[in-house]
């Protein structure tokens, strides 16, 4: 090839190589913010399906116009939520969610998934809850292999009486789907405890390793 011939060459990768640098760097800003519109666009869809078909049409604004209003049904259910929040908290609803209760504590198998939803959602949307108090490594499934798991609390009672002592509760998530994982207990000399936050440690996790934590950034 000719000076002249390779001279002409160089510029157009040059110029590719930037095109193709530009075109990373959109997705890079693009991409996160459309997964994000686009999940939160599911999530309005989803509820309006659900919603909607008890809103009566008087009291629908989209019977009045010729498309669909989304976020209607999300509304009116944060609306519906607000208000048996409002009613339970008199005289009135706190009966009816006695009697509720009651009722459900005579159904043997009933009683006790609504004992277990209860108390998961008191300890999830609680003020004062710290359902994950801490990042940790931990060898799971076996030793020699880490995993990140997330310290729940400290065993008491019959689990540490059986296990010889007070342990600590550890969630393991599955990845990237940190809402199914195991239990374990182990000893805290066992645990090594983490400097990073819990949300840095489930951004680990759900990024299935590829969103560092800023700690660990060099």
């Amino acid at each position: 090839m000719s000076p002249k011939r390779d001279s002409e060459a160089r510029p157009r990768r040059t110029i590719w190589g930037r095109l193709r640098g530009y075109f990373f760097a959109g997705v890079l800003i693009t991409g996160p913010i459309s997964i994000t519109l686009y999940l939160v666009w599911l999530f309005i869809s989803y509820v309006d399906n659900v919603v909607n078909p008890w809103i009566p049409a008087a009291y629908n604004p989209s019977t009045y116009v010729p498309f669909s209003i989304p976020g209607v049904g999300l509304v009116a259910g944060l609306f519906l939520l607000t208000f048996i929040g409002w009613i339970t908290a008199g005289l009135l609803g706190s009966w009816l969610i006695r009697f509720s209760e009651g009722l459900l504590a005579r159904m043997p198998v009933v009683r006790n998934i609504y004992s277990t939803v209860k108390q998961l959602m008191e300890t999830m949307l609680s003020q004062k809850s710290n359902a994950f108090r801490q990042c940790a490594l931990v060898e799971w499934p076996r030793a020699g292999m880490w995993t990140v798991g997330f310290v729940t609390g400290d065993t008491t009672g019959e689990l540490s009486d059986k296990l010889g002592g007070a342990q600590l509760s550890i969630y393991v998530p599955t990845t990237p789907n940190p809402t199914s994982g195991y239990l374990i207990f182990l000893p805290p000399e066992q645990v090594k405890i983490l400097d990073m936050s819990v949300e840095e440690g489930l951004k680990y996790v759900i990024s299935t390793g590829i969103v560092q934590p800023e700690n660990g950034q060099r």
